[in-house]
């Protein structure tokens, strides 16, 4: 079983919970994970601007995916920043390129799973999976979420992500929070949760 997490990080928030899906889809037996990025759409100076460039340099090692590339993987787990409650613009634009992908019907049948980011704990990461689920239903995916078995979600005893839509971490209104170890656990427990129910449907 062979899936894809593929992703977009501006600051490295997405980029760390990306890291620990890939851990979880690789405690199954004979799970492959492969990281790949979405391509960059800001040019450079911008980024500058925005203070990115230094904490980009912690990933740039990451290949960049190509739409073609989706159709290898029995699982693509897709990790988006929220925008305005939405996905990135950087995965919207990946995602409309995919058109031939969808007329062939080249997704349908793959598990898919989504995890995300947002400043605030009220910020949109729940809005911005769901949203996300519609693209994927178009593709006729089969949809795998964050379950209650992982009850951590449920905990009020700090500021977490997480939800049963997907795992999602917090990043602070000025990007200084990085994820928790409770929302890595739940990124662990999504990749092995999709790896496990990919590997399943996989089966003769």
């Amino acid at each position: 079983m062979k899936a894809l997490v593929l992703y977009y990080s501006l600051y490295g928030h997405i980029h760390r919970m990306a890291e620990a899906v890939a851990e979880g889809v690789r405690e199954i037996a004979d799970a492959e994970a492969v990281l790949r990025r979405v391509p960059e759409t800001l040019p450079p100076k911008v980024l500058e601007l925005m203070g990115a460039v230094e904490a980009q340099k912690a990933f740039a090692h990451v290949p960049i995916c190509t739409v073609d590339e989706l159709v290898d993987y029995d699982a693509i787990i897709f990790g988006t920043p929220t925008r305005y409650g939405n996905m990135c613009g950087q995965m919207r634009q990946f995602l409309d390129a995919t058109g031939q992908l969808w007329l062939k019907g080249a997704l349908v049948g793959k598990v898919a799973s989504v995890f995300a980011s947002s400043a605030t704990q009220h910020g949109g990461q729940e809005s911005t999976i769901l949203t996300f689920h519609v693209n994927l239903l178009h593709f006729g995916m089969v949809i795998v979420g964050l379950p209650y078995s992982f009850a951590q979600q449920m905990r009020i005893d700090e500021i977490t992500g997480g939800s049963p839509y997907g795992a999602s971490t917090i990043a602070g209104g000025r990007g200084e929070r990085m994820p928790s170890e409770n929302e890595l656990a739940a990124a662990r427990f999504q990749g092995r949760h999709v790896a496990d129910i990919a590997a399943r449907l996989a089966r003769p």
